[in-house]
């Protein structure tokens, strides 16, 4: 399924466009997409006219960063700019859509799990304009090989997002609710589970007397392997891919006291023998 999902999209990237177009942007919301991908379009030459945030805080922090005006209540959001962009947590996106009247023009959310007819019957030129990137405020990103996952519900719209994620990014796709939805699951195995994955090891090698870092060149070769094969499945390897059960049982006694563990070790061990099979 995700090998056909990859190839599906593969197939569907754009060229770069040789101008950038001139558009008025605001963003609605000052997480850590917007603060990122705000950065990204004003720099490619965009013009962000203004920054709302709930929070005086973070309002006033990314407007100062961009050098522009900011705004704290919905009814003080400009009407007058071409690409509203919402970046708010994905339970917020609805409400706030509700509140927002913004005639024609284009608005688009950055949520990977929401579904872009959450603005249906509510605006009329409307989208999506996902980055399948984890962002950090403090840690910068170079957007020219993000993925940027696109949607819009006109031909017209949709040519619009392209043209705007292609100043930024050399991997953007057209991708349904549906599949945008599927590779956000793929992201929180392929991100989210695994980063939980590296706190247990960092615990239980601390135990040991050791930082996290004594595993870093197998961490780093490990990702390496998976990516440079295009197939994760063939790079595995350890005690549960070998089915050895004397390694196992024993690594199962050294989790005696964290139950949790061991049932995530037993879950994962056996999913990885049925594999391998």
């Amino acid at each position: 399924m995700a090998s056909l999902l990859y190839s599906r999209l593969r197939s569907r990237v754009f060229c770069a466009p040789e101008r950038i177009i001139n558009v008025k942007i605001v963003f609605i919301g000052a997480g850590n997409v917007a603060v990122h991908l705000s950065q990204a379009l004003q720099n490619t030459g965009f013009e962000i006219a203004q920054v709302y945030s709930r929070t005086e805080t973070s309002a006033r922090g990314l407007a100062n960063l961009l050098q522009v005006p900011y705004a704290t209540s919905i009814s003080r959001i400009i009407s007058d700019a071409s690409l509203y962009i919402i970046s708010v947590s994905d339970d917020a996106i609805e409400p706030l859509t509700g509140s927002l009247e913004l005639a024609d023009r284009l608005v688009v959310h950055t949520a990977g799990s929401v579904p872009m007819d959450v603005f249906a019957g509510k605006l009329d030129n409307y989208g999506v304009l996902y980055p399948l990137q984890t962002f950090s405020k403090s840690s910068p990103v170079d957007f020219t090989g993000i993925p940027m996952l696109i949607e819009a519900n006109t031909p017209g719209n949709l040519q619009r997002l392209r043209m705007i994620a292609e100043t930024i990014s050399q991997k953007v796709y057209c991708a349904s609710s549906a599949e945008r939805m599927q590779l956000h699951l793929a992201a929180v195995f392929g991100c989210n589970f695994v980063n939980h994955f590296y706190h247990l090891s960092a615990q239980i090698a601390q135990q040991a007397g050791f930082n996290f870092d004594v595993l870093s060149p197998l961490i780093l070769e490990t990702a390496r392997k998976a990516i440079a094969s295009g197939n994760p499945q063939q790079m595995q390897t350890g005690p549960a891919a070998r089915g050895d059960r004397n390694v196992m049982d024993k690594h199962m006694e050294l989790l005696a006291a964290h139950p949790e563990w061991r049932t995530i070790y037993a879950m994962l061990s056996e999913s990885i023998g049925k594999t391998k099979k």
